[in-house]
């Protein structure tokens, strides 16, 4: 590997696993000690997070730290080819990683909710807790009945907007963005936004290593079947096809439509 390479692999790794370290963190607590009192705060902690990652690691990498960011930088021609291997392996060993760490921190309070609620782990009930890591778009007893189509939906449609908002807060050919400093603080609002928007639908993945690397944990630690939404691909088609496909989406219509409107110098605002 060569030195950029292990620039863009150690950048991509660090601001993913920080990123799922404090917004899975965030989830965990929630689940287990009720910590926070709803959906905002828990949206805000992960926009924070998006934010603190890309400070930290922005001179390192590109701070994509999600495949599909990734893959729709490559596809619009944005990011040589060459280089996805690094990025995607980083951004899913740093997702794995934080997940890791947060089982470990973890493992005493999960037990003793799981001796305290009765649940055995690997079970459907179980889902209560695997929630921490990976993404579900159904869960037993809840009052929200999400299909497999609406919830491919809702993803792809909370990655649209996503990475429709990095590019326009991060190309020069949008005047009105902000200044390249401020630009990973909106960034993490644009995902505190996404995930009020979705997250009672499907919790929000938006980001295919956030939610595998994670899931893969559980899955290690004997959740099993239950590590996975359910057995009809759903895990597949809603986590990492539909994120993926809405970034491509985004890409293609920024690049495609937005962007050369934006460099129409002659349209004034009147």
């Amino acid at each position: 590997m060569t030195v950029n390479y292990q620039r863009d692999f150690i950048g991509e790794f660090l601001g993913t696993f920080l990123l799922v370290l404090f917004g899975c963190g965030s989830v965990a607590v929630d689940v287990l000690f009720k910590s926070h009192s709803g959906l905002f705060q828990i949206a805000l902690i992960w926009g924070v997070g998006v934010s603190l990652a890309i400070y930290a690691t922005r001179h390192l990498s590109c701070a994509h730290l999600n495949p599909a960011v990734t893959i729709a930088m490559v596809a619009s021609k944005r990011m040589p080819l060459k280089k996805m291997p690094a990025y995607l392996t980083a951004q899913f060993a740093g997702a794995f990683v934080a997940g890791l760490i947060l089982y470990v921190l973890f493992e005493p309070s999960i037990a003793a909710f799981e001796t305290a609620q009765s649940i055995v782990r690997g079970t459907p009930d179980s889902m209560k807790i695997a929630k921490m890591f990976g993404e579900y778009y159904q869960l037993p007893g809840s009052a929200t009945v999400v299909s497999l189509p609406l919830a491919i939906g809702a993803e792809a449609i909370g990655t649209f907007l996503l990475v429709i908002m990095i590019f326009s807060l991060t190309e020069g050919c949008n005047l009105g963005r902000p200044d390249n400093n401020l630009a990973p603080l909106f960034i993490g609002l644009s995902v505190s936004s996404v995930i009020c928007l979705i997250a009672p639908l499907t919790q929000a993945g938006l980001n295919p290593a956030r939610d595998f690397g994670p899931r893969l944990v559980t899955w290690i630690f004997g959740w099993g079947a239950a590590a996975f939404p359910d057995q009809s691909g759903g895990f597949f088609f809603v986590y990492i096809l539909a994120p993926v496909l809405g970034a491509l989406a985004a890409g293609w219509l920024f690049t495609g439509i937005i962007e050369p409107l934006m460099k129409r110098t002659e349209c004034e605002c009147r």
